[in-house]
């Protein structure tokens, strides 16, 4: 039986790109950053939300130890903007997007109602699209 999701990958451009965007504007925080020496010295870097140790967001870049051919399929797919999505659910939209855009984030779409609530969008500098949602149901 399946309990509990604690990992999800999330592709790419640049991990000191990424790294600086998920914990300097969203306020992540570092989980784990290691180089793999067994693994040509791939880096596994994951952050997440702090008050939420049980998930955590693997930023993943399209390369070594994935073949060439598989790495350019990831990357033609990030340049369209349409592999990797994230939601996260809020309290207060409206005050999420202030404090978003307090920390030097653009919002793709300002706070909005929509049938499942009030949702803003942003994008990741590899963009990757995240919506901040206040449920209503």
């Amino acid at each position: 039986m399946l309990n509990q999701v604690n990992g999800v990958g999330v592709w790419v451009r640049d991990l000191d790109e990424a790294l600086a965007f998920y914990t300097e504007k969203l306020g992540f925080e570092v989980r784990e950053d290691v180089t793999l020496p067994e693994v040509g010295n791939y880096r596994w870097l994951t952050v997440g939300a702090p008050g939420q140790p049980e998930l955590s967001f693997a930023l993943n870049v399209p390369g070594p130890p994935f073949n060439g051919d598989v790495s350019d399929g990831i990357k033609t797919l990030m340049a369209e903007g349409v592999l990797s999505g994230l939601f996260f659910t809020v309290e207060d939209c409206r005050a999420s997007a202030e404090w978003l855009k307090g920390r030097g984030v653009t919002l793709d779409q300002e706070p909005t109602q929509v049938p499942y609530g009030i949702e803003a969008v942003l994008h990741d500098p590899s963009g990757n699209s995240i919506r901040v949602v206040q449920r209503s149901i």
